[in-house]
């Protein structure tokens, strides 16, 4: 049996929901973002229990086909960018329908509807928040963050982030109370 679960967006994240489906007695299989595979099937007394344990995290089951989609389009992309990196070597178009078997523009209409924005604009916020966090870390020059994530160059990042920020990456670097933004919020 497999459940879907909204807000899993990193490593901590399965390992917290993992631990949650262990304090009930239920055996997984495998545990991915937003997506936990059980040996054996529930109750209806034990899903009710787990949505309580769950909710009280900031998760939630995910039980219509359109969420379980969105929230799928979601991970990839946030394990694309927060993971993976460089990994990007075709179209994100083509990556997410490859990934999830489903023509571009049918993912791209139901995002749209569903999240009020769409998936190109999901992307860039998240390309956004992870030039955040490198540059907060100060290990790497724009340059070299420009190359992990995939800009063109140095100009195209800045004017990216400056579009979305309101700031050159220059300025946030020097801010004090740097504000980034929680995955899920995005």
């Amino acid at each position: 049996m497999t459940l879907y679960i909204k807000n899993m967006v990193c490593s901590r994240c399965k390992m917290v929901v993992k631990s949650e489906f262990e304090k009930l007695g239920l055996q997984t299989i495998s545990v991915e973002l937003g997506e936990v595979e059980l040996k054996d099937n529930i109750s209806e007394e034990q899903k009710k229990e787990l949505l309580m344990h769950l909710h009280a995290l900031g998760f939630d089951l995910i039980d219509d086909k359109k969420s379980k989609t969105i929230e799928k389009i979601k991970n990839l992309i946030i394990d694309l960018v927060h993971h993976k990196n460089n990994e990007l070597k075709i179209n994100l178009s083509d990556y997410l329908a490859q990934n999830l078997n489903q023509d571009y523009n049918t993912l791209s209409n139901l995002f749209s509807e569903v999240e009020n924005t769409t998936i190109e604009k999901y992307f860039i916020s998240q390309k956004i928040e992870k030039v955040k966090e490198l540059l907060i870390y100060n290990e790497l020059s724009l340059s070299e963050i420009a190359d992990i994530l995939n800009y063109s160059n140095v100009a195209h990042l800045s004017n990216q982030f400056k579009k979305i920020t309101g700031f050159t990456p220059t300025y946030f670097k020097q801010l004090k109370d740097k504000k980034r933004i929680q995955i899920e919020n995005l």
